[in-house]
């Protein structure tokens, strides 16, 4: 596999809903494929930018969404008066703890946690885009730390071969192999 093809595969890996740098991490740090052509720190440095920069894509589609849907009646009348009621009452926790509530939680990498989710709570709840910036990066570096250091455990021997962690990042890998 090429470098290039290599970086393709995790960008695309990083943009899977749900799996994010959760799972394109492991998949490039123990895939030969991958690791091979790119080594295993450039593996990190691309799924960590392009989670960050997916996270920062979704909160700016939000405001084009938002009003795509908005054009059509039935959104307008009854979805629409239901978000913009909890925005009224969390509006104010939000500006208070905001950006860190939300980059621990983009930061706990457990699934429906995440930049898709972070990006999509914020911007309903009415957190402005400098703040969810900010808590974007600082939740997906969180992240991007923590399952890194397991991979390293994990390659290591430290984390022993029928823990469920193991099984868990390595699963996925020796079928793709």
């Amino acid at each position: 596999m090429t470098a290039w093809m290599a970086i393709f595969w995790l960008i695309l890996w990083t943009f899977v809903p749900g799996l994010e740098l959760r799972a394109s991490i492991p998949i490039g740090y123990f895939s030969e494929k991958i690791a091979g052509p790119l080594g295993r720190p450039l593996v990190v440095a691309i799924c960590l930018a392009a989670n960050i920069a997916l996270g920062m894509l979704v909160f700016w589609l939000m405001g084009p969404v938002e009003r795509l849907l908005r054009r059509w009646g039935w959104f307008d009348r009854r979805i629409w008066p239901l978000i913009a009621r909890a925005q009224d009452k969390l509006h104010p926790y939000v500006e208070k703890y905001g950006e860190w509530g939300v980059a621990i939680f983009i930061g706990v990498p457990l699934p429906v946690t995440g930049a898709y989710t972070g990006a999509f709570g914020s911007y309903l709840l009415g957190l402005n885009r400098r703040k969810f910036w900010f808590a974007n990066a600082v939740g997906v570096l969180s992240a991007c730390i923590i399952v890194t250091a397991i991979c390293v455990l994990i390659d290591h021997g430290v984390v022993a071969d029928d823990s469920w962690i193991r099984r868990l990042f390595l699963k996925t890998i020796d079928k793709q192999a």
